[in-house]
């Protein structure tokens, strides 16, 4: 029961509704986001439901692909700047449809040379996060029903602090051995699953922790479903 109640309330999060509406023919559309003067910058993605793939290696803020088949789902891509901050926010219209036949994806590419907040809500679906080249300051994911996959391999620069709040599903989080990580991990209703890392009281931590220079702490609070933490 308690399963099924945390399903309803994710969907009702992702502002899913179940009932008809006219599919199209796929449609795909292209958008960019210049950089400007901004030191950094916000990010906030928020998909009800889905197929999300975001990484870096952009030398734009951000570019982005979208495919979509149903009219009222175009994505809104909102951007402003205050001139030392920039907002930036790519979200799914509120109100959905469920059903079959349905095409709905984004593939976004960010900045690796602008520190970046990243915020993710995710609804129903599957997300692909490769964010190991950003200049992350803090990383926050809110899982819905569906899986996550982030990669956080990489060489940073600068700390950074990442939140995972799990949902109904599965999270693997992949982090470098070459960085201290520091991770408090707990699941759910479901499993949690550590590789390369050391249990030290209540946190799990790598050798290169004690020392580091940069290090990675992560917080992931697991929903209905397994969380793996890979360190490699």
């Amino acid at each position: 029961m308690r399963q099924i109640l945390l399903i309803v309330a994710a969907l009702g999060l992702c502002g899913c509704r179940f009932d008809i509406e006219p599919r199209g023919p796929v449609k795909h559309e292209s958008q960019t986001i210049d950089l400007d003067k901004s030191e950094r910058a916000r990010v906030e993605l928020s998909m009800g439901a889905g197929e999300l793939t975001v990484r870096g290696g952009s030398p734009k803020l951000l570019e982005a692909e979208f495919d979509y088949n149903i009219p009222s789902w175009k994505p809104i891509v909102k951007y402003s700047s205050s001139g030392f901050r920039a907002d930036l926010s790519v979200s799914q219209p509120r109100g959905l449809s469920g059903g079959s036949n349905i095409t709905y994806k984004w593939n976004l590419r960010l900045s690796d040379t602008l520190p970046l907040d990243v915020v993710a809500r995710l609804g129903a679906g599957e997300a692909r996060m490769d964010l190991g080249t950003l200049k992350l300051r803090n990383l926050e994911v809110n899982m819905g029903v569906g899986q996550l996959r982030l990669d956080l391999r990489g060489e940073p620069k600068h700390s950074y602090d990442v939140a995972i709040h799990g949902g109904v599903g599965e999270a693997t989080v992949f982090v470098p051995k070459s960085v201290g990580v520091i991770a408090n991990a707990k699941g759910g209703i479901g499993d949690v699953s550590v590789r390369g890392l050391e249990k030290r009281g209540a946190q799990w931590v790598n050798p290169a922790h004690e020392d580091a220079a940069v290090t990675i702490r992560l917080d992931i609070q697991g929903g209905v479903g397994s969380v793996s933490l890979i360190a490699e």
